[in-house]
């Protein structure tokens, strides 16, 4: 169609990752079009948590726009997480051994807030279009690469896509044929509340391991204001076996549940419980092929242990990125060098990930939960160990390993 618009590079969503690539892009000196069917600023279902992996990889990106997101009013500082075994026993996990001094290494903010300052920043890149409002319809292949057709009747031509769309990403789905199973994804739900007792002031981030909820687990992650996003998410095939309506679980385990229900005996909620989906990295699937890459969810890189999406959906951004200039400049889109993207991805995810999918297996088995907070709330050393793991893949990989638990049972200090 002679009135499309036509770019080298079209971006389908503007989230984290839309977001990461287009900056990315411009640091190459490559302009593109990103498009997203929201108008900024909205709503976008999440915990809301943004990790050290998350503010490391804006840094990298962008220094002064990760001072902005840390600036923010909006934001809370994070030190660290507090895991609450189906005992009720917690573990409270520092991300660094310098809490309390400089900056804390994350932050929770909502998407609201965050989304927004991403895209404002994309805004004033050189070179990149943002067009809020187009829902991409169709991905038609013509011989110039990509026609993406809006429900409103709008065109763009483009040599690549890189599709950033989301959990319920349409290409993903119907061009890159993505399965949905629902072993390999999960379901979850999330409200805000005001007047919660004993959040923590360091904004530690819970997680909840209830007996009734496993493999899955609550939240709550406490915000500025005094406020916290709630919420809770279960593996889609254990969902769908229990048949549970997670919006009327939530609200029932918040009432009663002995853990929790005195914290949010006083509580407010916020508006409506909003669900999502989470497709996980629990099974690897192919994150390109003919002239197209999938970023974060789209490409189902959500953790399957912790549910974190958002550091993987910019990480992989940043990756989607130097393979599409190295595509454009090269005037090779062919899916042998798109495959250099999933190479990237894995070597850095990879691992990481596969650690995460054995955790989730593991995490179905109360008793261990138990069993390993109580040992390392005795125990600093090993509380040490487990704080060292969230930098530190090999130390992760233990948790793997039967003679990490033999070293516990048998009372040895060392678990090296």
């Amino acid at each position: 169609m002679s009135d499309a618009l036509r770019t080298d590079i079209c971006i389908i969503g503007g989230g984290p990752g839309g977001s990461a690539a287009a900056i990315q892009l411009a640091r190459h000196g490559i302009g593109a079009i990103l498009v997203d069917q929201a108008r900024f600023p909205r709503d976008k279902v999440c915990g809301d948590a943004l990790s050290g992996k998350v503010m490391r990889t804006l840094e990298r990106l962008d220094a002064r726009l990760a001072s902005t997101v840390k600036a923010d009013a909006s934001g809370m500082p994070s030190w660290g997480v507090t895991f609450v075994a189906p005992s009720g026993r917690a573990l409270r996990v520092p991300f660094s051994r310098r809490t309390g001094v400089g900056e804390a290494p994350g932050v929770i903010m909502p998407r609201f807030h965050f989304d927004d300052l991403l895209i404002q920043h994309v805004r004033t890149l050189n070179g990149t279009k943002v067009i809020e409002g187009f829902t991409a319809k169709s991905h038609e292949r013509v011989p110039s690469g990509w026609r993406i057709g809006s429900t409103d009747g709008r065109t763009i031509d483009a040599r690549l896509i890189i599709d950033a769309s989301g959990a319920n990403s349409t290409f993903a789905r119907k061009v890159a044929g993505l399965p949905m199973a629902a072993k390999h994804h999960a379901a979850g739900v999330r409200a805000y509340y005001s007047g919660v007792s004993e959040l923590d002031p360091d904004g530690f981030i819970e997680l909840i391991f209830l007996k009734d909820l496993l493999p899955g687990y609550l939240w709550v992650f406490p915000l500025s204001g005094g406020r916290a996003n709630v919420g809770l998410g279960l593996r889609s095939d254990v969902v769908r076996k229990r048949r549970a309506d997670l919006k009327i679980l939530l609200k029932e385990l918040l009432s009663t549940h002995p853990q929790l229900k005195d914290r949010f005996a006083n509580a407010h909620q916020e508006g409506s419980i909003q669900g999502m989906g989470l497709p996980l990295a629990s099974k690897r699937h192919g994150l390109s092929g003919d002239g197209y890459l999938l970023v974060g969810d789209a490409g189902h890189l959500i953790d399957p242990f912790t549910g974190e999406g958002i550091s993987h959906a910019m990480i992989s951004g940043v990756h989607a990125a130097d393979v599409a200039h190295e595509m454009i400049a090269s005037g090779d889109l062919s899916v042998s060098a798109a495959k250099q993207y999933d190479q990237r991805v894995w070597r850095r995810l990879g691992k990481e990930l596969a650690i995460s999918t054995r955790l989730q297996r593991m995490a179905n088995q109360a008793w261990l939960f138990d069993f390993v907070v109580d040992r390392a709330s005795k125990n600093p050393a090993l509380a040490d160990t487990i704080s060292s793991m969230f930098t530190d893949l090999d130390l992760r990989e233990k948790l793997k390993r039967p003679g990490f638990y033999m070293d516990l049972l048998l009372g040895r200090s060392s678990v090296s």
